[in-house]
């Protein structure tokens, strides 16, 4: 099975083109395994036939690294989209990807290694999450992730969940301590990602990550995204803004209603051939 590998700001995906043999969650869990295996944040099984939904370009499957699928992957999309270039499949014009989600538009802008999707429009309400409790929107709610903590969070969901905690101290150690708590807080009814957010200025927004499914991240678009989202809808930050992460910046735009553009740098790792001992362990 033939592989590529790609990082956006330190956020790395295995690529695997379709072939004879299935993907499944067991599999994933081994090639993203960094002691055993080739070691990732997730793997992008395609591209595959876009199916029989809305009319795209390309298909793809998004798999976090515990072998569970995600709906949406901003850095995930933007990796997927310079493969294709690097594989001659897509040029500068704009093309669009079918994934769990609805079908985004990306485009690449040459040499291939600076790209942008469009998101989707971001909805605050706990019925796109979804989330337990009456219909809302839920913006500056409360939650007590353990003995005498509690934060301010929104929620913003993007075609997958997000918990955007107002945060004055962000920091790797924050995340790592109650992302995993509140990634598994039983409001939210399909887990959530978790991003601990600082207001900077009106046009730069810091934040620390904790995806579900993979852990602590050093950057991730659909969570530059929501966090962006989130500021911009409590009027904290202007519509254009930098996301700041460990691993780098990414810029997102957004219109009135919350339609929203991601644009950042992807970079190639390598390229190879997965062992038969790994695929058969």
């Amino acid at each position: 099975m033939q592989f590529a590998k790609y990082h956006a700001l330190g956020n790395d995906y295995l690529v695997l083109p379709p072939g004879d043999r299935p993907l499944t969650p067991a599999l994933v869990r081994r090639v993203c395994q960094r002691h055993h295996g080739v070691g990732a944040d997730g793997v992008l099984w395609g591209p595959l036939p876009a199916g029989a939904g809305p009319a795209a370009d390309f298909g793809l499957r998004i798999f976090n690294p515990d072998g569970s699928e995600a709906e949406k992957s901003g850095n995930g999309l933007r990796i997927f989209a310079s493969y294709l270039w690097d594989a001659g499949l897509v040029g500068v014009a704009a093309f669009t990807v079918a994934i769990p989600a609805g079908v985004v538009t990306c485009q690449v802008f040459g040499p291939g290694r600076e790209v942008q999707v469009q998101m989707g429009q971001v909805s605050f309400h706990s019925q796109a999450m979804p989330m337990s409790g009456p219909p809302r929107e839920v913006l500056r709610e409360v939650i007590r992730p353990g003995e005498g903590m509690a934060f301010t969070y929104c929620a913003a969901s993007l075609g997958n969940p997000h918990c955007v905690i107002l945060h004055e101290q962000p920091s790797a150690a924050v995340a790592r301590q109650y992302g995993p708590l509140i990634e598994q807080d039983p409001r939210f009814l399909r887990r959530t990602n978790v991003q601990f957010m600082r207001v900077l200025d009106w046009h730069n927004l810091q934040i620390e990550i904790w995806e579900r499914g993979a852990g602590y991240t050093l950057a991730s678009g659909s969570s530059a995204t929501a966090a962006a989202a989130v500021a911009y809808r409590l009027g904290l930050c202007a519509p254009a803004v930098t996301v700041h992460m460990p691993g780098g910046t990414l810029q997102v735009q957004l219109t009135a209603d919350f339609q929203a553009t991601l644009t950042g740098p992807v970079a190639k790792i390598c390229a190879g051939q997965l062992a038969p001992e790994l695929l058969a362990a």
